[in-house]
Order: C-alpha cells, then sequence, then structure tokens
C-alpha cells in the first residue's frame, strides 16, 4: 500500500539536496506553459506566511517574468485573506517582501465568514463542532476571494497542495483543494523546504512550524498536533521508507478516510 499511494499521488523521489535548480525550472515550465495553454494572463495566489505558498509564490513570479521576457503579457497577484487579523502576520508580509510579486491584494474574510456563519441554524451544537464547520467556510471563503479576482483579471488560481497534505487530506474540500494549479504537487515537505531554500527564501520562514490556524478554540495548532505524526515520519513514508506500525496505521487510516477529498464529485454509472 506505501508504494501505491506514493504512485497515486505522483511523489517525485528523485528529488534530493542539490538537485532543485533543475526542479525549481521544471515547475515554473509547468507553470508557464499552464498559462500559455489556458488563454490567461494572471495567477492569484494566497499568502499565509507558511513555507507552501512562499514557495509557490516565488514559483509563479518567477514563471511570469520570463513570460514576459518572451513577450508574454502575464502578472502574478499575491493575496493576503486574513480573518479579523492574523497572529503571524509579520510571517505573510515577510513572505511577500521574498516574492516581490507583481501585486498585492488584501481581503478581509470576515464580514462574509461571520454573515455566513450568524446565519447557520442548528440543535444544540457544541462549541467545537461549530469551531469545526467555521474553520472550513474560512477556508471556502478565501477560495471565493481568490476566483473572484482571478476572474476580474483572466487568471487562473494556484494551489499549495503537496504529497505530505495530499497523503493525510489536510485540506479543506472546495476551500484550500480548489484550484487551477498545483504547481507542488507530488513533494513531499521536505522536499519543498529544499526548494524554498534553494529560491532563497529566509531559514526562519523556511523552517517555520507549519499551521493551518482555521481553529479559534485552539489558536495556531499546529499541523503535526493534528496529524498524531511528524512531517519526516509522513515524507519517509512517501519517500518508502520504514515507518512505526503506528504511523503507517496513522497515514494509511487518514489516506482511506480522505479518499473522497481527492476525487472528482460521484456520478451515476
Amino acid at each position: 500500500m506505501q508504494e501505491r499511494i506514493a504512485q497515486e499521488l505522483n511523489i517525485n523521489r528523485r528529488l534530493v539536496a542539490g538537485g532543485e535548480p533543475g526542479e525549481i525550472q521544471r515547475r515554473i515550465d509547468f507553470i508557464k506553459t499552464t498559462l500559455r495553454q489556458s488563454g490567461c494572463q494572471a495567477l492569484v495566489l494566497g499568502i499565509s506566511g507558511g513555507v507552501d505558498s512562499l514557495t509557490a509564490g516565488r514559483l509563479c513570479q518567477l514563471a511570469v517574468e520570463q513570460l514576459r521576457a518572451e513577450h508574454y503579457d502575464a502578472r502574478f497577484i499575491a493575496m493576503r485573506l486574513p480573518y479579523k487579523s492574523q497572529a503571524d502576520e509579520a510571517d505573510a508580509q515577510a513572505s511577500l517582501a521574498f516574492i516581490t510579486a507583481d501585486q498585492v491584494d488584501t481581503l478581509n474574510i470576515a464580514a462574509s465568514v461571520d454573515g455566513l456563519m450568524a446565519s447557520l441554524s442548528a440543535t444544540e451544537p457544541s462549541a467545537a463542532h461549530i469551531d469545526f464547520i467555521k474553520g472550513n467556510v474560512k477556508a471556502r471563503a478565501r477560495m471565493i476571494a481568490q476566483y473572484a479576482v482571478a476572474n476580474l483579471h483572466n487568471g487562473l488560481v494556484v494551489g499549495t497542495d503537496h504529497g505530505a497534505e495530499a497523503l493525510m487530506g489536510f485540506f479543506t474540500k472546495f476551500g484550500d483543494g480548489a484550484c487551477d494549479l498545483a504547481p507542488l504537487s507530488g513533494l513531499t515537505k521536505t522536499q519543498v523546504r529544499l526548494l524554498a531554500t534553494a529560491l532563497g527564501a529566509p531559514a526562519r520562514l523556511v523552517h517555520k512550524q507549519p499551521t493551518a490556524d482555521l481553529e479559534e478554540l485552539v489558536p495556531g495548532k499546529l499541523d503535526e498536533h493534528a496529524y498524531g505524526c511528524t512531517y519526516e515520519e509522513i515524507d519517509a513514508y512517501l519517500m518508502g521508507e520504514p515507518v512505526s506500525e503506528r504511523v503507517r496505521g496513522i497515514l494509511q487510516g487518514a489516506y482511506m478516510k480522505t479518499a473522497h477529498k481527492r476525487a472528482l464529485p460521484i456520478t451515476p454509472i
């Protein structure tokens, strides 16, 4: 099952330290080809302050700069999408400073999220259940905003999904899991950090502890606390290395439980 999962997620086991420059250009070329073939002229991506959006954002900016040098009109729009205020806003701003996007738009999603949540009705929902629902609404509101901006500028929405998150299903269906292209696909978390380092990103952002930060009852909850295992263990599994039976059970259980997130809508045969 370990090999089947790695194949289904198209994990790149060839990328190790030292091979980043060729892999960086390969993914930039993927972005350029996708934009050209679509006939669109902009790339849109939300920047959170984490290494995934940092890496994808810099790849997008390099891609549009190369396209312009090739006489194809293209630009990259980086978006800040806070809910009210963000605890690690300084990291998001540092990411933007590194990416040097052509354009930065900021849309606060609080009004839309709070408006929708206020209209929900349920019979004695627990605080934890409401918090979970609201977290998913935040992720989907951010994607609505990105698609609105993409529509405005004849653009494509870029996603930050990579192999480790895909295995765990650690994304909101039709939220951060929705996009037109995913240039980090097939990479482990370690490989994303390798690319970020090779691109020249600040070390503190490259090695920052990842958090989705969608839960208000547990603000800043680390991804690894939600998983029950570390990214190093997830990456080892994806790279075909041995892991403990406990970790194997967590990973394979998560992969099967979240299969619906990686599939197209169910249709009649």
